[in-house]
């Protein structure tokens, strides 16, 4: 059975039903392929929404502790694993089924199955129950997303050993887990677990956790994470590892515990994600992949195939739903006949740890290597009242601002909320905001979004709540 249609995108993630409903709501014919029963993609059924889920249910747990110093006693908080996990399975059914919806009323035509491009205007998709179509189109989206990596080394055939989707199912609470991985997924995951009881080793190659984030806001965070988990070993490689009895043997290395063994119930590999661009077919167009195997676009996402565009992680860092969520629209708009690029530089990145770190635009570091100069505003948040009212102290948001033209060119904030907060930063950059216009803008009190105001008021040396001894 043939089909023809304008637009067909391949991939039904925030990227992808973002591509296809902008399109059908600017009047295109659109089809949607993806393997799932609904839209939503790796973010929903197995990323981002499934572990801020659990991710909630971690904070409930350290609020009924922490609550104790409050005055409020709630006792030792108990975890049903099995009604957590329906919970978040409920939640992600609940979502995608809403997506689902939203693609009907669009009257986005929705093929479940795995694609394979025929050339560069056809592809034929084939279902689970072995049936085929073949779609003709004008355009097509690729925005079929990521995978865990999984380095030769821990590819061991056991249960024991997981990854990012085997840990959201939460199969268990392991007496002891081993996180592989410093970046946002082992560190958010290593948190669930360490809340919910799990004794958690944490180990990172690097001299720091989180890649790309400044050492002062990270730094907040590996406090926090030292109280809660059992060691966070940087500089440390994991060997190998092999099951042994009821356990994992991992053999480790690095100037803090040399090389030994050490034994875990589990092993949580989060050493980053490979792009899905293994797609059947690719090589029947003219669509070219980077060395690590990233489909080149250029900044309307637009491929070396005139009939082809990608986006989302599919193209590259900063792999995250949101900047594949605008990486769609621009892809769309420029189908449209519209002036749209993408600028990367502002798109957010926030990890939803407790505290959470988020940050955009510039960071200190870039600045330090590109010889910018910058100057640097920090305001701790003990000296915001709602941070204390929160008993959430341990804070800070900085700013990174132009010496010369006092622009704001990038902001990092660690703290409860910080996910929330750095929206209010992304607008002042794009909108090309001076620090004076962050200053002056009048933000409601008690807030923590007055760290922002505070921030800048810092640049002149007149914060209200710090003392700054004049030169």
């Amino acid at each position: 059975m043939a089909k023809t249609t304008q637009l067909v995108v391949i991939g039904g993630g925030p990227g992808g039903y973002t591509a296809a409903f902008l399109a059908a709501d600017l009047g295109m014919e659109v089809t949607l392929i993806d393997e799932a029963p609904n839209p939503g993609g790796v973010c929903l059924y197995r990323g981002c929404v499934p572990s801020k889920a659990l991710l909630h249910v971690a904070k409930v747990v350290t609020d009924a502790r922490e609550s104790r110093t409050w005055g409020v006693d709630f006792g030792e908080p108990t975890i049903d694993v099995e009604r957590m996990r329906g919970w978040k399975n409920e939640v992600i059914t609940r979502l995608t089924g809403g997506l689902g919806q939203l693609r009907a009323r669009r009257e986005v035509t929705y093929i479940s199955g795995r694609a394979e491009l025929l050339g560069p205007k056809s592809v034929r998709v084939s279902s689970l129950d072995g049936a085929s179509t073949e779609v003709a189109f004008e355009h097509a989206i690729l925005a079929t997303g990521s995978r865990p990596s999984l380095p030769l080394r821990f590819q061991v055939e056991s249960d024991r050993i997981w990854d990012s989707t085997r840990a959201l199912d939460v199969p268990s609470l392991p007496r002891s887990l081993l996180v592989v991985g410093g970046g946002y997924i082992g560190l958010e995951l290593g948190s669930v677990y360490a809340t919910m009881g799990s004794d958690v080793t944490l180990v990172e190659m690097a001299d720091g956790l989180l890649p790309g984030a400044d050492r002062d806001l990270t730094t907040v965070v590996q406090r926090r994470l030292s109280e809660i988990c059992r060691e966070v070993l940087l500089e440390t490689k994991v060997i190998s590892l092999a099951e042994d009895g009821d356990g994992v043997k991992v053999t480790l290395e690095g100037d803090s515990v040399g090389e030994c063994d050490r034994y875990f119930d589990r092993v949580l590999v989060a050493v980053g994600r490979v792009p899905n661009s293994d797609i059947p077919g690719l090589d029947r167009t003219g669509v070219r992949l980077d060395g690590s195997g990233f489909v080149i676009v250029d900044g309307h996402r637009c491929t070396d195939e005139p009939t082809i565009f990608a986006i989302g992680d599919l193209v590259g860092e900063p792999m995250l739903a949101h900047k594949a969520s605008h990486e769609a629209r621009v892809a769309v708009n420029r189908l449209a006949g519209q002036s749209a690029m993408v600028r990367p530089a502002v798109i957010p990145a926030v990890v939803f740890t407790e505290p959470e770190v988020a940050w955009c635009g510039l960071t200190e570091g870039q600045a330090r290597i590109n010889s910018r100069s910058v100057q640097i505003c920090r305001y701790p948040w003990v000296a915001s009242g709602r941070a204390a009212t929160l008993g959430q102290s341990v804070g800070v948001t900085k700013l990174i601002v132009d010496a010369e033209s006092e622009l704001v060119l990038g902001v990092g904030i660690v703290g409860t909320g910080a996910g929330e907060l750095i929206a209010e930063a992304v607008l002042a950059i794009e909108m090309e905001a001076t620090v004076s216009d962050l200053r002056m803008c009048v933000h409601p009190h008690p807030t923590l979004s007055e760290t922002l105001m505070e921030a800048a008021d810092v640049f002149f040396g007149q914060s209200t709540h710090l003392y700054r001894p004049k030169r």
